[in-house]
């Protein structure tokens, strides 16, 4: 029998029955946009907006890192797509669009049936939750390049705005209110910081107990990153008035508010305002790790931030308590004298 490509490693046929596997977890995601059906060499999605003046597309991609590491160890892969959805949506919310369609890119070693249905169908989960179509996809097998059970996941989303709804941050001034919307733990940053630290210098393994965290070590890790565009978008359709969004992601606290600052002003942040979930207090008390390291590394808590007048700060927490979100007001915004973030 001639060399094969099953022979040289990839499973076609494998493959051919993944697609049918995942087909209906897709199509679950699809609104009424969507053309094409499942398999085809491009998507094709409806690119119009009538309710819009000057529609704007925003688009973003991104992964979830080493997180992947601790899903492939504790051999849980239903919530490691979700973590790369909201990776993606969140920073398209950030401007005030709203996610239209996500595609997603896995490449592994072998191609596990059950364990990458497990991944898209956590992916199908974060379209669901974003509001969002799983419109494509690829799926690559590289043996020789990767072990047989490793597999990386990166994602691509594409969103809309109206021109004239576009948040910059551009009117961001002295005096405004800084609202932050909780996280739901770690997300998906700092976790080679995490898993140097607690699993291979302290010797914790994903089932460790662990004082002040309500279920095992690793469960609380692999929590997947929480979501905000629907309680966020809800806002802005009823009229919220905000003038920038800040999504906490990789660089904390210290890197990303300064990115929608405007020249001169500077972010103070009430340190009190708010109570990180205990597994922080844990990776802090573990590694001696200093404070200014955490907040520049984790999201401490704090997954998204926002920016609003004064006058429209209290107006704007009543909105997002209602779209069930739970706001606290963490700080103001003054004129820049030092360094553009300060904590207090």
């Amino acid at each position: 029998m001639g060399f094969t490509y099953r022979g040289a490693g990839v499973d076609v046929d494998g493959g051919s029955r993944f697609v049918g596997r995942i087909a209906p977890l897709v199509k679950a995601t699809f609104s009424d946009r969507v053309i094409t059906d499942i398999g085809g060499f491009g998507a094709l999605y409806k690119g119009s907006f009538p309710g819009m003046s000057d529609p704007v597309l925003v688009s973003g991609t991104d992964g979830v890192g080493t997180k992947l590491k601790l899903a492939q160890w504790m051999n849980k892969h239903d919530t490691i797509g979700i973590d790369v959805v909201a990776m993606c949506v969140n920073d398209l919310l950030v401007s005030g669009a709203a996610p239209l369609f996500f595609l997603d890119y896995i490449a592994c070693g072998r191609l596990n049936e059950d364990v990458m249905v497990r991944v898209v169908g956590g992916i199908a989960e974060g379209c669901r939750i974003a509001g969002c179509s799983l419109i494509g996809g690829e799926t690559a097998e590289h043996p020789g390049v990767m072990q047989a059970d490793d597999y990386d996941i990166a994602g691509f989303a594409v969103g809309v705005v109206d021109r004239p709804k576009i948040i910059n941050g551009g009117s961001i001034r002295p005096g405004d209110v800084i609202l932050g919307l909780p996280s739901s733990g770690v997300h998906s940053n700092g976790f080679s910081l995490v898993r140097k630290l607690l699993f291979e210098v302290k010797k914790y393994t994903p089932e460790s107990r662990v004082a002040d965290l309500a279920v095992p070590l690793g469960e609380a890790l692999l929590e997947p990153t929480r979501i905000y565009c629907r309680g966020v978008l809800e806002c802005l359709e009823k009229g919220a008035k905000i003038k920038g969004m800040v999504h906490i992601t990789g660089g904390g606290f210290y890197e990303n508010i300064p990115r929608i600052l405007p020249g001169g002003t500077a972010a103070v942040i009430d340190r009190s305002s708010f109570t990180p979930p205990p597994v922080f207090a844990l990776i802090q008390r573990e590694g001696q790790v200093e404070e200014r390291e955490m907040f520049t590394t984790f999201n401490m808590g704090i997954g998204l931030m926002m920016m609003a007048a004064g006058a429209d700060a209290d107006g704007l927490a009543g909105m997002l308590r209602d779209a069930g979100e739970k706001p606290a007001i963490i700080g103001t915004v003054k004129e820049r004298t030092g360094d553009a973030v300060i904590l207090v």
